[in-house]
């Protein structure tokens, strides 16, 4: 086992007496002694990336969408918490700590109003999590959808709509950089695709992660499509986390094209009431080119999600 396994394994499949398929326990305090922080360097040395020199920018957005508690009254304020952090982070968090570490918030009562209490509660995640991580963490929270739903995926065209794959082979599962090559193209900055192939396993547990990937690439030259979406798909028996696989394909599009504007992002769907949605761009010009972009880093909107989120 690993570093970052025995780091990432705390809550997972144990129990008190070292057994198994331990049952959760419902908490009435706030316990951040429940998160799990790893460091990002860890999941870096794969990839040759430094942390004092990252060849992007980037952010991890989750959505928890189980968060709750309590009014003074104790009548229970449940809905969506939106998390946002810099790549930049020394650390992440595990996923299920931090689930664990939300649902501790489920009987803790907040004094005030419903707005004062809810903007408490928040405070109290962002204060907990910027000093797990070491970084600036911004959260919000919402009860409801007060914005008229936007298909934000509109400019990103599937390969699998523009790819007669039932004419290919797809035996490769293993992540594999030379399935790709490139070609010229008059327009760069039309090359803007996604794909609901993408499926990777978790790291500890070895159980399967899917999700979308949108990728935009502005440059003379650009991966073939059908070449992109086998290095996609040979994505399907790696074991890494969520952020890890974003960078792993973001890196490999950068090592091959190294004078593009890239933008890579990864919108998993949820396990245990979390998505987690990793997000790496090579231009902060980039901010401005993309919709998807705007609504996943705007605190005001609540959730933009695919077909399967």
């Amino acid at each position: 086992m690993d570093e970052i396994d025995k780091i990432a394994s705390k809550h997972l499949g144990k129990k008190s007496n070292g057994g198994l398929n331990k049952k959760y326990q419902s908490q009435f305090e706030i316990d951040e002694n429940l998160l799990v922080c790893i460091p990002r360097a860890l999941n870096r040395e794969h990839d040759k990336i430094k942390s004092e020199n990252l060849p992007f920018l980037g952010w991890d957005v989750w959505h928890a969408f189980e968060f709750s508690f309590l009014l003074s009254n104790s009548y229970p304020v449940t809905g969506l918490l939106k998390i946002i952090y810099p790549c930049e982070s020394l650390n992440i968090v595990e996923s299920k700590s931090l689930k664990l570490f939300l649902n501790s918030f489920n009987f803790v009562k907040f004094e005030g109003d419903y707005k004062s209490a809810t903007k408490k509660a928040t405070n109290k995640v962002i204060e907990i999590l910027s000093k797990l991580l070491k970084t600036e963490v911004n959260a919000s929270f919402h009860d409801k959808n007060t914005l008229e739903p936007k298909n934000i995926f509109t400019d990103f065209t599937p390969l699998e709509d523009s790819i007669d794959f039932e004419r290919e082979d797809f035996d490769i599962f293993k992540q594999n950089p030379s399935l790709l090559q490139t070609e010229q193209i008059t327009k760069p900055a039309d090359f803007q695709v996604s794909s609901r192939a993408l499926r990777s396993n978790c790291r500890v547990t070895n159980q399967p992660d899917w999700g979308d990937i949108f990728i935009k690439i502005i440059g003379d030259q650009v991966p073939t499509k059908i070449s992109l979406l086998k290095y996609i798909i040979s994505m399907r028996q790696e074991n890494h986390f969520h952020e890890e696989i974003c960078e792993h394909v973001f890196k490999t599009l950068c090592d091959l094209l190294p004078h593009s504007k890239i933008l890579v992002a990864c919108l998993y769907t949820r396990r245990g009431g979390i998505d987690i949605n990793p997000i790496r761009i090579s231009d902060e010009s980039l901010l401005n080119e993309a919709a998807l972009l705007n609504s996943l880093l705007d605190l005001k909107t609540p959730f933009s999600k695919t077909f399967r989120q």
